[in-house]
């Protein structure tokens, strides 16, 4: 057995001169963290680096993140990519990874975040519906070549480039909105095949393309039989999730907290279900934690309402090594190249889900899952 495992990498811990015009200079996401307090009886607030507020564009900082990802048997980062009219967010892969001493030791892809950038860092309780989109996702059919010529220069072809099946794997974050902004599946699949010739164009074998997928397996609102038509008439290679934050019924159950335990039993049966009903495989997720009280205004009663009020799931270090065998041993079965499993994530530190050490739990995560991993590899 040979288990591949990635983790998802947010990329806002760095300067960027977008984030600047509306934060102030040097502004990053450590500022939240810095500002977070406990907001009910119990709740770890403030979580601290271990490493210290460290920034991602530094090849230095993001060498020590390299070589803690290999050293705990982590095969790639996933880093989240972002395309306003143009990059954004991408000074920690430019500058901080692919400039790293040591990237050779750890693959990397991306996972596009084709989402409106909102002003919500942070916001209040009475203003998560109506805070003004900042960068909105404009991308179309007609446009979209533009950004495969983009991702074929920068990324696909550099010799560290995950590839799953021997493709470099791409993944798509809001695939509806992908589908209904490139003019529907039968337009969606021209704009996938213009990457795959591109890309062979360039001497690649064409692109893997995964789709992010929740708990729509039943009812889609796209289309009756989106499953079905997403695979035939588009061509997905694979699904699967970002987390599993909202996506089966206990995150409406409880607040401030729920456990971490039951929203774990409850994705593995989410997954058992994406494993037997769609038509591609599907590489779960297991998820570090959740706590996205950083990006709320800190001064306001922590009420249940739309993100980023909402219930929190502290990390459980042992139920987090059960999520990840249990999700593992959904794979055993399956071909070589369908045994991945993915972690959300490496540091998103505002929605409380990372791998990176904090002074709680230190390195314990990652010990789990190079613990994990030996153990399913048989080694």
């Amino acid at each position: 057995m040979n288990m591949q495992t990635a983790a998802y990498y947010f990329p806002n811990y760095h300067a960027d001169a977008r984030n600047e015009l509306y934060h102030g200079v040097g502004w990053t996401e450590w500022e939240l963290m810095k500002c977070a307090r406990p907001l009910f009886p119990g709740h770890r607030q403030p979580r601290v680096p271990l490493w210290g507020y460290g920034d991602e564009a530094d090849p230095a900082v993001m060498a020590q993140k390299i070589d803690a990802a290999a050293d705990h048997g982590l095969d790639a980062f996933v880093f989240d990519w972002y395309w306003y009219d143009g990059p954004y967010l991408q000074r920690a892969l430019d500058e901080g990874f692919l400039r790293a001493p040591n990237r050779d030791r750890l693959k990397f892809a991306l996972m596009w975040a084709n989402h409106n950038w909102r002003d919500i860092h942070p916001v209040s309780y009475n203003n998560t519906k109506t805070a003004p989109t900042l960068y909105p996702w404009t991308t179309t059919y007609e446009t979209v070549g533009y950004v495969w010529d983009h991702l074929l220069e920068h990324y696909l072809c550099q010799p560290n480039y995950w590839r799953v099946n021997g493709k470099p794997y791409f993944s798509i974050y809001a695939v509806v909105r992908f589908i209904n902004q490139m003019g529907g599946p039968e337009k969606t699949a021209e704009v996938l095949e213009l990457f795959r010739s591109k890309a062979k164009a360039a001497g690649l074998p064409g692109v893997h393309f995964n789709a992010v997928w929740y708990d729509n397996l039943d009812n889609q609102p796209f289309h009756p039989k989106c499953t079905e038509t997403w695979h035939t008439e588009i061509g997905f290679d694979s699904y699967t999730s970002y987390n599993n934050s909202g996506c089966t019924p206990v995150w409406g159950k409880g607040f401030p907290e729920i456990s971490y335990a039951e929203a774990a039993e409850e994705y593995k049966q989410f997954s058992e279900r994406a494993l037997a009903k769609l038509p591609a495989p599907y590489f779960p997720v297991v998820t570090a934690g959740w706590d996205c009280t950083p990006r709320t205004i800190q001064s306001d009663v922590y009420r249940k309402g739309d993100y980023p009020f909402m219930p929190v799931m502290e990390t459980d270090c042992e139920a987090f090594r059960k999520s990840f065998r249990d999700l593992a041993g959904l794979l055993r079965n399956r071909p070589e190249s369908e045994q991945i499993v993915l972690f959300n994530a490496w540091n998103e530190w505002t929605e409380g889900s990372y791998l990176e050490p904090d002074t709680f739990n230190k390195y314990k995560l990652l010990e789990i899952i190079k613990e994990e991993k030996q153990r399913y590899n048989g080694i």
